[in-house]
């Protein structure tokens, strides 16, 4: 059995023992902490290596370490004439369940004579000590798939007469195991092109990861924290909807995406480097350049060491690992904290959506798409809605409606009359008029009580005033009322004026003539 290896601490203790104090081996393995047999021979190391006690200035720690140990790591041994391959070897350890003990069984059952199991390992973790940094991260098959964008940007000439340019932003994807990248050219990086990017990506890849790896970004982290950061809720519905997950990386620790970072240099020298001469005349062009540089990097370039290109890599390792993709692809949606109003619906987009009148005055959740409204509460949904333009009108459905009339908190009908005729006649006229052009009355509380409390801001005879042009002008909004007052066209005469007094001039012709 080889003897421990001492730290020359340890070694510098044990001369000192030796040959300053006199002492025997067994009580320096005493004092040191040593097996009396170490100390033996760590004595006939420094015979042997022809040093003498006191050491010189000049000998560093690493200099003894290499004159007592110096062959210590360095031996090769015999090597076998089936040396394994250890490119393959670190490809399948990459698969799920695979350890180096079930490749070294399967090696000797091809190869009997072969290295035994320890020394099978020592080379494995000699020759993969020499990789580069990028490949020595752990990456489990179909797990992790790392997202960026990359920091330069693609001109495109958006018209030709006048020369105006566009920058468009690429979107990167690498997949951990295999390394294959994907990329993609969008006009922004807001959330709508970060989602779309996304899904193509897991549709070029044909399957979907365990998790999606992006940076702190606010597109997908609302909240960046060490411990519990909070992903935009659009994006890990996004994630959920294919069976993925969104890790964040850490924040303020580039080497968590040291994958797609190095990916993003690769993108940017591959791609922006030889299309830097081409010009480009739509977003179209840009990616049909892109899918064939792409193909070049990922079926063509053989990654050194490792003696696969990517989409070997891929196809062999994480293609079989990824979890298949949904029928049904991810409809985009985004998600607005609202609160229903008194008349019980909910303004999204400068339109009114009802949710059972019940519901009146609680805060809501809607997850908004292109063509539907959805309305949540704690995590029910109590209406949907096809969505409609933002034209300030109602969406409402007859049975949010109650059966009749009911109080919300203090507002009634007769409360809002009341508080109208204290301002004015013409302001309790025009609240009538608004509540009785509603489908239903309590779909006008809010114009009613906008105009009522205009009175904290401009005088009361002024808002009567200005009820009275809105009578006359057919105006049955708060915003007309708003718009008088603010225009001070409450102060002027609607009446139209008087006829004027004809004039008579030698220059101007008689109604005789016409006649």
């Amino acid at each position: 059995m080889p003897a421990e290896r001492l730290k020359m601490r340890r070694v510098r203790e044990i001369l000192r023992y030796r040959f300053e104090d006199g002492l025997g081996h067994k009580l320096i393995a005493v004092r040191v902490g040593a097996a009396p047999s170490t100390v033996r021979e760590t004595l006939r190391r420094l015979e042997r290596a022809g040093l003498s006690w006191p050491l010189g200035d000049d000998v560093s720690d690493a200099m003894l370490e290499a004159a007592l140990y110096k062959a210590a790591g360095t031996k090769t041994g015999h090597r076998r004439s089936a040396e394994p391959d250890w490119a393959h070897v670190h490809r399948e350890l990459k698969r799920k369940h695979v350890t180096l003990q079930i490749l070294w069984d399967e090696y000797i059952g091809l190869h009997p004579d072969g290295y035994r199991y320890s020394r099978y390992c020592d080379l494995y973790r000699a020759w993969a000590v020499k990789l580069p940094v990028t490949m020595r991260q752990d990456h489990a098959a179909g797990e992790k798939l790392f997202v960026d964008y990359a920091g330069d940007t693609v001109t495109v000439v958006v018209d030709r007469l006048s020369g105006k340019t566009r920058q468009a932003h690429l979107f990167v994807a690498v997949l951990g195991a295999s390394s294959l990248s994907f990329a993609h050219a969008r006009w922004s990086e807001t959330l709508p092109d970060w989602i779309e990017c996304h899904l193509l990506a897991l549709e070029a890849f044909g399957g979907a990861p365990a998790l999606l790896v992006p940076d702190n970004a606010k597109v997908a982290v609302i909240k960046a924290c060490h411990f519990d950061p909070q992903v935009n809720r659009t994006y890990a519905g996004m994630a959920a909807h294919y069976g993925s997950s969104v890790l964040p990386t850490r924040p303020r620790r580039p080497r968590d995406k040291a994958k797609v970072e190095a990916a993003v240099r690769i993108v940017e020298r591959w791609l922006l480097g030889r299309m830097r001469h081409r010009v480009f005349y739509s977003l179209a062009d840009v990616n049909a350049a892109i899918i064939e540089l792409l193909a070049d990097l990922n079926d063509t370039r053989v990654l050194r060491r490792v003696g696969r290109t990517r989409r070997q890599l891929f196809e062999e390792i994480d293609y079989p690992a990824l979890r298949p993709l949904s029928v049904e692809r991810y409809v985009f949606a985004e998600w607005k904290i609202r609160r229903a109003g008194l008349d019980y619906h909910v303004d999204i987009d400068k339109h009114y959506y009802s949710v059972p009148y019940r519901f009146a005055r609680e805060q809501v959740e809607a997850r908004i798409t292109a063509n539907t409204i959805e309305i949540f509460h704690k995590g029910e949904r109590i209406a949907a809605h096809r969505r409609s333009s933002g034209n300030g009108k109602h969406t409402t459905t007859p049975e949010h409606m109650p059966s009749s009339h009911r109080r919300f908190a203090d507002w009634t009908i007769e409360r809002i009359s009341r508080e109208a005729s204290a301002i004015g006649s013409d302001v309790a006229l025009l609240c009538e008029r608004i509540l009785a052009d509603r489908p239903h009355p309590e779909q006008g509380y809010r114009a009613c009580l906008g105009i009522i409390r205009l009175v904290k801001a401009f005088e009361r005879e002024r808002v009567n005033a200005a009820c009275s042009r809105a009578l006359e002008i057919g105006a049955r909004t708060y915003g007309s009322v708003r718009s008088i007052l603010d225009n001070h066209l409450d102060r002027s005469s609607s009446s139209s004026p008087a006829s004027p007094e004809p004039i008579n001039h030698s220059n101007i012709r008689g109604p005789r003539y016409y006649h």
